[in-house]
């Protein structure tokens, strides 16, 4: 993951992410301080610190995980079955956004683009 991560962006980025425990490892830490990768997770029981991140992941967790039978399923179809719900939730997904006081909806990738954030 921090691999493709830092292939893709070129590292010198911070990565969010959750109080896992494999977020935590020495070989995680020294990984991402080699690749020039900022780690930020919220303190334990204060989920404020990194509310994006802790949304995120409470979704995920709702929209895609609970409630399905994953018994049976490989590591390979579960990977590629998790990254097609990442890209839906990126460039299919419609959130709210507030822009100038008007409610607007549109999907996270279609306002990057409308705010020049992205290609």
């Amino acid at each position: 993951m921090l691999a493709g991560a830092v292939a893709a962006a070129g590292g010198g980025f911070t990565l969010h992410s959750d109080r896992g425990w494999h977020y935590r490892t020495p070989d995680w830490v020294r990984a991402c301080g080699e690749a020039g990768v900022e780690r930020s997770m919220s303190r334990k029981g204060h989920s404020p610190d990194n509310a994006a991140c802790e949304g995120f992941f409470g979704r995920l967790k709702v929209e895609f995980f609970h409630g399905r039978d994953w018994r049976g399923v490989s590591a390979e179809r579960f990977a590629a079955e998790l990254a097609e719900w990442i890209r839906w939730y990126r460039e299919g997904r419609l959130k709210a956004f507030d822009e100038g006081g008007r409610k607007v909806y549109d999907t996270i990738a279609g306002r990057r683009r409308r705010l020049g954030l992205a290609a």
